[in-house]
């Protein structure tokens, strides 16, 4: 039950994620900015995006 617990979460995640990269793509920042950002994310997936969620670039 774990690993089936986990897969789904994984895949919530992996959806979230996505979702982010769309929206940081999207945005009016600067080039380094996204970079960066991305980054963030895919260093530190869960803390990214939670941080990315709070101070984000906007638009």
């Amino acid at each position: 039950m774990g690993i089936e617990i986990g897969g789904f979460l994984g895949l919530i995640l992996l959806i979230i994620e996505v979702y982010a990269f769309v929206r940081i793509v999207q945005s009016r920042a600067s080039t380094g900015a996204k970079v960066l950002w991305i980054v963030g994310i895919l260093v530190l997936p869960v803390l990214g995006l939670i941080v990315w969620l709070l101070a984000g670039p906007k638009g």
